[in-house]
């Protein structure tokens, strides 16, 4: 059965009595809201930018946010929200591209801005206002924008403003409307957080009911009424996210799961076995083990276009997992760890106009013939969430705290044409940063730390003899929720040590560089 997009509706009742909804115009950041209004204990959704007044009605959201976008709001076919929002009486706050469509759907008029502004500015609160309540006068801002509102109506009043931005903030005199043409959401805005706070608790009347505890008991509860008596099939992969699934499975319906991991020959080293180890020690479920590394290798041979490795990676995943589920006697169900950032960089939650950055072989990569129903109890879910749930479920901190591996392993890590001796190098680099930063103690300090084999070759000297002999980066991030992150600031003794080791144990490799790349405008995998 192919994945869908998961509703509001979906969530528990409870869960999302207090729900706040972003409506999405193109922005990458929209989920970086969504992440934000969650810290402040409070289920967001993203949703299309065009939703309905009547359907955002049902759904009974105590506020809206509409997010930036690349658009011009004045331009022909740029995205535009129902009218009829504006007429609900629900609190708005309008970010960036937000902000002017507001403003220009009543009265106001946006313009090219004479002077664009992009990075930090310092802004000055004019008028106090509950959405400025505890905020400092003068604060810095993170501005990214080439328009802004020249002129507001007379129905709304002007907050703040930049040296450049007159209307840095307003809201409507008799709506519960606001906007604001700086960014609350990014880390960039030191006192976002409380301006983001302020509108949903202050202005939209949340108390911060949005809770893990009762999100997993909730779920639980879910998935034993969806199930009944029937069995689950869990593809595991050793990972925090599929660990996570399998923990609440086995809480939910425990006998009738089924755990299938697909050694696919793109694993770190020694993955196989410790996922076995883990998984028998810890939940003593069914667990079948697929031995399938020449089969991807054979699907593989030749490729070096990325989006081709996953596509033929997601092939013979399902192929493999297919044969091998299809000998678990009753088995109906699916059960797979999507997450949400997954899904909103897949361009499946919303189909709205957000870029599609990357296929995701668990996102809607299953064709209808394999005959299950799909659980995806993680799919609301940003990745420091699911450690927490984990966490709460009794999962082991090494389990919990392992850092992420792509769903393609290995293969986007081996940039050019991925082969078994080009695998075994990258492994054994690899297994080497590891270590390393875990014996520096930095492990839990850093969100993802991997080496990436490059398709380059450059002349070195080993032993006074000449070398031609590939390059190796290595990439380490520092990362909330996976959708912004930072390099990290290793040591550079730390670092010394991880290329010295490389470059005098892993054979073929000459050079290692260290990648210093943030997202955006980088992605974390370099494929």
């Amino acid at each position: 059965m192919t994945a869908t997009a998961s509703s509001p509706t979906d969530i528990p009742s409870s869960v999302a009595a207090q729900r706040v909804l972003v409506l999405d115009f193109g922005s990458q950041y929209a989920q970086l809201i969504a992440r934000r209004v969650r810290e402040q204990n409070v289920y967001c959704e993203i949703v299309r930018h065009d939703i309905s007044a009547d359907r955002v009605r049902e759904l009974a959201p105590l506020g809206l946010i509409l997010s930036g976008g690349p658009a011009s709001v004045y331009e022909v076919g740029a995205p535009q929200c129902d009218a009829g929002l504006f007429d609900l009486g629900l609190p708005i706050l309008g970010i960036c591209y937000g902000m002017q469509l507001a403003c220009q759907a009543l009265g106001g008029q946006v313009d090219n801005a004479p002077s664009r502004e992009y990075g930090r500015a310092g802004c000055r609160i004019n008028h106090k206002d509950r959405l400025f309540a505890g905020v400092s006068p003068q604060t810095e801002v993170w501005m990214s924008h080439g328009d802004q509102v020249a002129n507001i109506s007379d129905n709304f009043l002007p907050l703040a403003s930049t040296g450049t931005c007159p209307y840095a903030a307003v809201k409507h005199k008799q709506l519960p409307i606001y906007g604001l043409q700086f960014h609350p959401e990014v880390t960039h805005t030191p006192e976002g957080g409380k301006v983001l706070a302020n509108f949903l608790h202050q202005i939209c009347g949340t108390t911060g009911t949005w809770k893990l505890g009762d999100f997993a008991a909730e779920s639980i509860a879910r998935i034993r009424a969806q199930v009944g008596e029937k069995r689950v099939i869990c593809g595991l992969s050793g990972g925090v996210d599929s660990s996570v699934v399998a923990a609440l499975l086995a809480e939910a319906i425990g006998p009738q799961l089924s755990c299938i991991l697909i050694d696919n020959g793109l694993l770190r080293q020694d993955e196989e076995k410790s996922v076995i180890q883990e998984f028998s020690n810890h939940f003593q479920t069914d667990l079948h083990v697929v031995k399938a590394e020449d089969r991807f290798l054979q699907a593989l041979a030749g490729i070096t276009n990325p989006e081709e490795k996953r596509r033929r990676i997601g092939h013979t995943f399902i192929e493999c997992f297919a044969a091998e589920a299809a000998i678990v006697d009753g088995a109906k169900y699916l059960a797979q760890g999507t997450l949400y950032p997954d899904v909103i960089e897949s361009g499946a939650a919303i189909d709205g106009p957000a870029d599609t950055i990357k296929l995701h072989h668990n996102v809607g990569g299953l064709p209808e013939e394999l005959g299950f129903e799909l659980i995806e109890p993680l799919r609301d879910l940003f990745k420091d969430e699911v450690r927490r749930l984990g966490l709460q479920l009794g999962l082991p901190p090494e389990i919990v705290w392992r850092h992420p591996f792509p769903g393609p392993g290995l293969a986007v890590r081996c940039l050019g044409e991925v082969t078994r001796s080009r695998l075994e190098t990258l492994r054994s680099a690899d297994a080497i940063v590891v270590s390393e930063i875990q014996a520096a103690g930095l492990y839990r300090e850093t969100s993802q730390a991997f080496a990436v084999l490059l398709p380059v070759q450059s002349v070195g000297v080993m032993g006074d003899s000449r070398t031609y002999d590939d390059a190796l980066a290595v990439r380490c991030v520092n990362t909330d929720d996976f959708m912004t992150a930072d390099w990290s600031h290793l040591p550079y003794e730390l670092l010394a040590q991880i290329s010295t080791r490389i470059i005098n144990e892993v054979k073929g490799v000459n050079r290692v560089v260290y990648d210093i790349s943030s997202k955006p405008p980088a992605t974390i995998e370099w494929e």
